[in-house]
C-alpha cells in the first residue's frame, strides 16, 4: 500500500511527478517552440462560455520583457524565479463584455484551468512550472499597465528543475478534501 503522502497508481504520471521547484537550471532554455507549445495548452483550456479570459506577459533571460519584471519579484521568489527559462505573468479579464456587469466571477477560475494546463504541459516536456504570487502586485500592474478590465493574478516560473521534488511532501488527504469544508476550524 502506498505512503498516503504518495499519489496512488492511478493516477498520471505527469501529474505524480509534478512539483513546484525552488531551483532551476540557469542554462537551460525554453526556445520559441516550448513557448508556443505551453501557450498553446493554456489556450485549450475550458472556460465559462468559452471567454477564454485570460492574458500572459512572457519574457524569457536575456530579453527586455524579463528584464522588465525582475525588479517586481519580491526577495523570496528572486532567489529562484530569476533562474528560470521563462517568467510568465497572468493576467484575467474580470469584466465581463456587452454587459453591465464588472465583475466575472469566473474569470480567476478559468486563469486557474489555463495555468493548469500550461504546468501540465511543462511536466509532459521535461520541464516544471511554479505559480507565485511573491511580487510587488501595484508595481508591476504599473509597469506593464493592462488594459481595463484586465488584472494581473500570478506569475509563473518555468524551467528545467534543479534537482528532484523535496522529500516528504505533504499533501491533504481525499477524506480531508471531502469534509474540511464542513469540518469545524482546528
Amino acid at each position: 500500500m502506498p505512503h498516503p503522502q504518495e499519489p496512488p497508481g492511478g493516477i498520471h504520471p505527469l501529474l505524480a511527478g509534478r512539483f513546484s521547484p525552488y531551483r532551476f537550471d540557469p542554462s537551460a532554455v525554453v526556445d520559441d517552440h516550448a513557448l508556443g507549445l505551453l501557450l498553446e495548452a493554456a489556450r485549450w483550456a475550458p472556460s465559462a462560455g468559452n471567454s477564454q479570459p485570460w492574458g500572459f506577459f512572457v519574457g524569457r533571460p536575456g530579453e527586455p520583457e524579463h528584464d522588465r519584471l525582475l525588479p517586481h519579484l519580491a526577495p523570496s521568489s528572486a532567489r529562484w524565479a530569476t533562474d528560470a527559462g521563462l517568467l510568465v505573468v497572468t493576467l484575467t479579464r474580470r469584466h465581463v463584455d456587452d454587459t453591465g456587469l464588472l465583475y466575472s466571477e469566473f474569470a480567476d477560475h478559468d486563469l486557474g484551468q489555463a495555468v493548469a494546463h500550461m504546468t501540465v504541459q511543462a511536466q509532459a516536456m521535461g520541464l516544471a512550472a511554479h505559480q507565485f504570487r511573491a511580487f510587488d502586485l501595484e508595481g508591476l500592474t504599473k509597469e506593464l499597465d493592462p488594459n481595463p478590465g484586465w488584472a494581473v493574478v500570478s506569475m509563473v516560473a518555468i524551467g528545467k528543475a534543479a534537482g528532484g521534488p523535496p522529500q516528504g511532501r505533504e499533501r491533504r488527504g481525499v477524506a480531508d478534501l471531502r469534509s474540511a469544508p464542513w469540518s469545524s476550524a482546528e
